[in-house]
């Protein structure tokens, strides 16, 4: 058995059947046998002829032994089309004309098996017909994207999965719950030969070429027909209907049966819903110029506008995004939004926005962040995104921050929400802890300690400044200190102290599971930490 396995990236395939227009919404189903032979003609002429890398007796055999209809193993689809505006110039008038364009719709990840049950090729023509399946760019017209291989078998199962296009034989009658489909295939090569002497037996020019007056006129043509069937197969279909050719030389009608439920919409298996709301959303940043990390809370900040804007359909500003209340004042319990900006790439530039709520986004949250395609940016440079899912944490493995770890490490400046204080005489009033009270570290710890899953944590070192200690990517340059960050928002609220921002490497007794986010600015990407390894940074 020789099967040529054909899958569409794409999940389409475009293919009008000869003597159809374009426009009459016609498509093949199965492919015939006819085009498949001819794509492999063509692949051999542009891609496998020189340096005669496949010999043209390989390929002449080849194409003989394939002509032979096969038995088409067809995948769940549905025909789809779409229609345009064409348009052209008559004259000095620009009119439109419509245009319809028909295709399969192929069901996800699912392929095409041709299988020729009584064909085993011989090493030669089975090394060639793999190197052109390999090298078959598009089946039918050129926008259906095809990915070819060969095998000597079926897949396992198949029959739960595929339904069986094949021949109706002669003399047998058409099964129940079938359909005729007339397709072209090749002729094998004995019958073409004999229908070529025949068709120029009796397509002769007659006559000896004089008109009745006795001038001589110019004699007739005989019509070009191909010598053999290769050269038929390889002939330029546009030439052929120019010629008038109703039907290719070396082609004939035959039948197929084809389930009469081929195109039947496939029954999706109904997913039990949970009732637990998704509470990440992560975008990549497409940008031909993206902003800066130091830039994280201005780019947030314009993140959680467009949010709002898109969330408002008429009811209101959906409460995950603007973090208020039923009752219209904040929340108390940051479970409203938060936004992450990450810059996972070889430079400091931010590469990824993970939005993050634990109270989860409803269907109106949740539309609002699939219309999230791009925020402005300054310079003329908008910030393009790309959705990458709606989910839960454990959705996005490659996202650090949703990690677990004992050791997390400072990603953006923590900023203290309260003031140092001092004694009268300038001598710093130090708390318990041995920290200066309300200095960044102080402060830490008293948001760490609000949070019953952080409890124990310690502060195992503060990071200088000197040292800068934010570093992305693997340039040297690319080091910040604290003072090189936007840390304060322009059009917004919240309690700040005087300090610019300090860097932390904080630990747990046990793992615990991120995000953090602490301090002034921490819903628009300040105070965000990462496990020691995770998102680029460097050691403590």
């Amino acid at each position: 058995m020789t099967v040529l396995e054909l899958r569409f990236p794409a999940g389409r395939f475009h293919a009008t059947p000869w003597g159809r227009h374009v426009n009459e919404g016609a498509v093949e189903w199965p492919p015939s046998p006819w085009r498949i032979v001819r794509a492999l003609i063509a692949t051999w002429y542009l891609k496998a002829r020189r340096d005669e890398e496949i010999s043209e007796p390989a390929i002449r055999a080849l194409a003989d032994v394939l002509s032979q209809p096969p038995v088409f193993h067809l995948p769940s689809a549905t025909t789809a089309h779409t229609r345009h505006y064409m348009p052209y110039n008559e004259g000095k008038n620009e009119k439109t004309t419509k245009v319809f364009d028909t295709f399969i719709q192929v069901a996800e990840n699912e392929a095409v098996f041709v299988a020729w049950e009584n064909v085993e090729l011989p090493p030669e023509q089975l090394a060639a017909l793999k190197t052109l399946a390999a090298r078959l760019g598009y089946f039918g017209r050129a926008e259906s994207l095809v990915e070819a291989s060969v095998r000597t078998d079926l897949p396992e199962k198949i029959e739960r999965t595929h339904s069986v296009a094949k021949l109706l034989t002669e003399d047998v009658p058409q099964p129940p719950k079938t359909e005729l489909v007339r397709l072209l295939a090749a002729m094998n090569p004995a019958d073409y030969h004999q229908w070529r002497a025949a068709f120029l037996a009796a397509n002769q020019p007659a006559g000896d070429g004089k008109k009745k007056s006795g001038k001589k006129s110019k004699p007739a043509e005989a019509p070009e027909v191909p010598e053999d069937l290769f050269a038929a197969l390889h002939a330029d279909t546009g030439r052929l209907q120019a010629a008038g050719w109703n039907l290719p030389p070396g082609a004939q009608y035959v039948n197929y049966l084809r389930p009469e439920n081929a195109f039947a919409p496939a029954a999706k298996p109904r997913l039990r819903q949970s009732k637990e709301l998704p509470t990440v959303a992560r975008y990549a940043v497409v940008s031909t110029v993206a902003p800066s990390i130091t830039q994280a809370i201005s780019v947030a900040d314009r993140v959680h506008d467009a949010l709002c804007k898109w969330s408002d359909q008429g009811k209101g500003r959906a409460a995950v995004f603007t973090g208020l209340g039923d009752d219209g004042k904040p929340r108390g319990d940051h479970a409203h939004t938060h936004i992450f900006c990450e810059a996972n790439g070889e430079r400091d530039a931010i590469t990824h926005i993970t939005i993050w709520a634990t109270m989860g986004f409803n269907g109106d949250a949740c539309l609002a962040l699939r219309k999230l395609r791009k925020v402005w940016g300054h310079g003329g440079h908008d910030i393009r995104l790309v959705l990458h899912g709606i989910g839960l944490p454990g959705d996005f493995n490659d996202c650090a921050l949703l990690g677990s770890s004992k050791i997390w490490r400072s990603l953006t400046p923590f900023v203290p929400t309260r003031h140092a204080k001092t004694f009268r005489d300038g001598r710093p009033k130090m708390a318990d802890n041995g920290w200066q009270e309300g200095s960044a570290a102080d402060d830490l710890l008293r948001l760490l300690a609000l949070n019953p899953k952080w409890q124990g944590a310690k502060i195992r070192k503060q990071l200088m400044e000197r040292d800068r200690p934010f570093s992305f990517g693997e340039r040297k340059e690319q080091k910040f200190r604290s003072l090189q960050f936007q840390t304060v928002r322009h059009h917004g609220n919240g309690k700040r102290g005087h300090d610019s921002g300090a860097a932390f490497v904080i630990e747990f007794p046990q793992p615990v599971t991120g995000p953090i986010a602490l301090g002034y600015g921490a819903h628009f990407g300040l105070g965000l930490f990462a496990p020691e390894t995770g998102c680029g940074i460097g050691p403590a």
